[in-house]
């Protein structure tokens, strides 16, 4: 049975084109990966299937009574909600019920005969609806889903404005699970979220009856959950049987054959054309010249894709610094409240260091303590002489009103026109994408745009958080080799093992010093 159709879908932003004459059929029960490079327009095609955005041209068409689901990479939480509260609200359309009921009870009072009997009934309905969808148990399932989550260890009382990226993620995916929609949409879930987690959320989506769609650049993960793939790519939407590593065999299989076809046709028009040349003006041959001009001008012009720019990452190289990169002396981290206990910590130089550890435990407010971008609550920090520093936050203001080029040039304002096109076309932007808007570009654009920003400065201390958050597979390739050239030191928050397993000269578990667990 169809879920979901949409059909002959066009969209773009400006004179960029995302999709052209897309059409896609989501049946029940189907656990899709829908993946593609940076840009290709995954959160976009989400938004408009859940009609957040409005396509330029086709329809999308839900079946009837279908509740939907979406984990959103840029969901707001409001100020003054707790955790529970978020959680709670997963079941706001029991409490509006519950509302309803109760005023159906005071109306009672005053009721003729006829009168009460209709609202005996319509409140035995409404119980009945209640009792079904565990009305009465809602206070043990937030606090199961909470347990789950790790989100009891942070306390369901804290303010939602107060949490880590993970810890929002975290929360907004813990609704979403309480709703139990007819489909999840679920944009990048694994953003964030530690190897723990990572693990319950696979074993969660194995077990899932319903649809899911699922976006994502984590490969192991994508292949342990899904069993279709569409692919984004130029355009178009494909569909394909099997995981990801399957779908890579075929669709390399398919790209070799065009490749094929279209040389062989090459090959073929270049005789025709050059038979036509020679032969359109002798009288004795002209009818056969015509005759094969036709055949080219009737004939359907197979075309390649234009390769995708491939991203290069070069770290340039500062000096090199003292001994000690950083040393911490009882070193307490926080805001109001402790993270952690006394930290003593030390980094010597060429050493590759990564932090990893559940969300909301403190490593990004260690960084930045580290860093002296916030104050510590004890202790001190000292860094090293000589030190160049480059540093990646997790994610960059959605405010922003310039366009990619303008950006870069606002951090380096002495390259010309050429030289800032070109260090952004070296990162794997294309020329529509320096034009454009920051905040219209993808999670895996903007996180190229600082990766531009990162390598054009000299450093010999790279602070990394989180920097394969958004990036496609040949990004993330790309920036692990570059790292593991780079022969300065690094220090680096990261939740992939795949990504750090032979970069890394030490893994540092912060769990071992957090006030939170």
């Amino acid at each position: 049975m169809s879920i979901l159709n949409v059909e002959h879908l066009s969209h773009g932003f400006g004179d960029r084109a995302i999709f052209q004459d897309v059409s896609f059929r989501l049946l029940k029960g189907e656990h899709i990966g829908l993946v593609g490079a940076n840009g290709e327009g995954k959160s976009t095609f989400m938004n408009i299937i859940t009609g957040k955005l409005m396509p330029d041209e086709g329809k999308v068409e839900w079946s009837k009574n279908v509740r939907v689901g979406y984990l959103d990479q840029h969901t707001a939480l409001e100020k003054g909600m707790t955790i529970r509260d978020v959680l709670a609200s997963a079941f706001q359309f029991l409490f509006e019920l519950e509302t309803q009921m109760n005023e159906m009870y005071e109306k009672m009072g005053e009721a003729d005969e006829d009168e009460m009997n209709r609202l005996m009934e319509e409140t035995g309905v409404i119980q009945e609806l209640l009792s079904a969808h565990d009305f009465y148990m809602i206070d043990s399932k937030v606090e199961e889903v909470g347990r789950a989550l790790g989100l009891s260890d942070i306390g369901l009382d804290k303010d939602v404005t107060e949490l880590s990226g993970g810890q929002r993620t975290k929360v907004l995916l813990g609704k979403l699970l309480l709703e139990k929609p007819d489909i999840l949409l679920l944009d990048e879930p694994t953003n964030y979220l530690d190897a723990e987690h990572i693990e319950w959320l696979k074993r969660y989506l194995n077990d899932y009856e319903n649809a899911f769609i699922l976006i994502s650049h984590d490969i192991p993960f994508l292949n342990s959950v899904i069993n279709l793939i569409y692919h984004m790519d130029n355009q178009q939407l494909n569909r394909y049987v099997g995981d990801y590593d399957k779908f890579q065999e075929v669709y390399a299989v398919k790209k070799a054959q065009l490749e094929a076809a279209y040389n062989r046709q090459q090959k073929e028009i270049a005789e025709l054309k050059d038979f036509v040349a020679r032969n359109k003006a002798r009288v004795a041959t002209r009818n056969m010249a015509m005759s094969r001009q036709k055949k080219l001008d009737k004939m359907d012009m197979i075309e390649l894709a234009a390769e995708k720019p491939k991203p290069e990452f070069h770290f340039k190289e500062a000096r090199v610094p003292g001994r000690y990169i950083f040393q911490t002396k009882d070193l307490v981290i926080g805001y109001d409240d402790p993270l952690s206990s006394k930290l003593n910590l030390e980094m010597e130089r060429g050493e590759k260091v990564v932090l990893t550890g559940a969300n909301g435990i403190g490593k990004t407010t260690l960084l930045k303590s580290i860093l002296g971008l916030i104050p510590s609550l004890k202790g001190s920090v000292e860094l090293g002489d000589y030190l160049q520093i480059g540093y990646f936050e997790q994610e960059m203001s959605q405010d922003i009103q310039t366009t990619t080029l303008e950006e870069l040039w606002g951090e380096f304002p002495g390259f010309t026109q050429y030289e800032a096109r070109s260090a952004l076309a070296k990162c794997g932007l294309t020329t529509k994408h320096i034009e454009s808007k920051v905040k219209v570009l993808s999670g895996g654009e903007q996180a190229k745009l600082r990766l531009c920003k990162l390598i054009n400065r000299e450093s010999n201390l790279l602070v990394l958080d989180e920097p394969t958050n958004h990036l496609d597979v040949d990004a993330k390739e790309e920036l692990k080799r570059a790292l593991l050239e780079y022969r300065g030191s690094i220090l680096m928050v990261c939740h992939e093992p795949e990504f750090y397993e032979g970069l890394a000269t030490r893994v540092m578990d912060c769990s071992q010093w957090t006030t939170r667990l």
